[in-house]
């Protein structure tokens, strides 16, 4: 009877994009994310826009954190930041595991996760902390309340009636500009 050893082999996936090392935090990628990842290189190399289409399921969001990760940290003075917008807080959550997924593959490859910060933002009605805001649920009505408590004409007024109703948090912001948030990825 033969003896058969097996070894597990660690794989760092490393694309080259153009001239751009992208690390891909799954053990395979169809061709379609690799054009995807391209085209979206151009766009950015032109400093331009792009829109860029692929199916359900082929894996749109992870080619394109990999790829834009790849960017800011190779070209942080061509470009430092990425909004992404998504209609559902499922679809923002998924993004978000999917970029903590890929923190963790850089950790795995270079022994530390990118020096990037991350974070998930949603509409009022879920980030509030003015609880007598934020009580309230109802997206509409939390904005109006917050619009009361904060619109530049209400702040104006009550500069001139102290009395008039505030939003503490809000008033304390500009102050706390300079705060440094640690890197990583944060969620709601």
């Amino acid at each position: 009877m033969k003896q058969v050893s097996f070894f597990l082999l660690e794989i760092i996936f490393k694309i080259d994009i153009d001239g751009l090392e992208v690390y891909f935090p799954y053990d395979y990628i169809y061709p379609e994310q690799i054009l995807y990842m391209g085209e979206l290189k151009k766009a950015l190399d032109a400093k331009g826009h792009c829109l860029l289409e692929m199916p359900s399921g082929t894996g749109k969001t992870v080619s394109l954190l990999s790829l834009v990760v790849a960017y800011i940290l190779r070209f942080p003075d061509h470009l430092d930041k990425l909004v992404y917008c998504s209609r559902t807080i499922p679809e923002i959550e998924k993004c978000v595991e999917e970029l903590r997924n890929l923190f963790k593959y850089y950790e795995q490859c270079d022994g530390k996760p990118p020096s990037l910060f991350a974070v998930a933002l949603s509409a009022r009605k879920n980030l509030c902390i003015n609880e007598s805001v934020s009580s309230l649920r109802q997206g509409s009505l939390v904005d109006g309340a917050c619009q009361k408590l904060t619109a530049s004409f209400m702040r104006a007024k009550r500069r001139l009636r102290p009395d008039l109703p505030c939003c503490a948090f809000f008033e304390k912001l500009d102050e706390q500009k300079d705060f440094n948030y640690p890197d990583g990825v944060y969620n709601l």
